[in-house]
């Protein structure tokens, strides 16, 4: 079994301390170290080379995006996942823009963390809540027909959440875990998606949001 190296850069020990005991209740991660801010971070992360960075990016000592984008820049392979107070779009963005591979609100479970952690790693992008803006010059052809990226703006931010999840492989089960939903409601937005879409089947969907870039290969 690969074990994840989980590098945590939290500025609250209670919290960090937590953290780390619940994301080692699991066999597959250890955490391999710790710092308090952002400057002690990319000092660890270029000594120690996690497979994950889990970063707070709200820290006094070193701005956490500030982190992010140097710790990318010097070990492009480590994959980084923004944690934060807060779930909305344009903190997300500025996260993704400074080289995050995943971005999670602290509001979300600890399960839905060890989920994303596991994603990322894969090589999945994995950002909740999803973002909506897609490059334009994005297409896909499917039944032989054009899709272009017009037509996810039909789609609503928790049917992007859902597509992304469905495009990583995850189970209505996992994405219902994911995204703190019930088996049911991912149901629901499942069959919304299929609907707006004009698409029927998981490798189609995956493809379309492999292709629209709302997912990654």
């Amino acid at each position: 079994m690969k074990r994840i190296h989980i590098l945590l850069i939290e500025d609250h020990m209670i919290v960090r301390e937590g953290l780390r005991r619940l994301l080692e209740s699991e066999a597959d991660l250890v955490v391999i170290g710790e710092a308090s801010n952002g400057r002690e971070a990319l000092a660890l992360a270029i000594e120690l080379s996690p497979d994950v960075v889990l970063m707070d990016i709200e820290m006094p000592r070193g701005n956490g995006l500030e982190a992010i984008r140097r710790i990318h820049q010097f070990l492009p392979a480590t994959k980084i996942i923004a944690l934060t107070a807060h779930s909305d779009e344009a903190h997300a963005k500025n996260a993704i823009h400074a080289g995050a591979a995943g971005f999670l609100p602290k509001q979300h479970s600890v399960n839905a963390l060890r989920r994303v952690i596991r994603k990322v790693d894969q090589g999945y992008n994995v950002y909740i809540p999803a973002i909506s803006e897609i490059p334009a010059q994005c297409h896909l052809r499917h039944n032989g027909s054009a899709v272009n990226n017009q037509d996810t703006s039909k789609l609503t931010s928790r049917e992007i959440e859902v597509l992304q999840c469905i495009a990583g492989g995850s189970s209505n089960k996992q994405t219902a875990e994911v995204l703190g939903i019930s088996i049911k409601t991912v149901e629901k937005h499942r069959g919304h998606l299929m609907e707006k879409l004009g698409i029927h089947n998981t490798a189609n969907l995956t493809r379309y949001a492999i292709t629209t870039g709302i997912a990654h290969a």
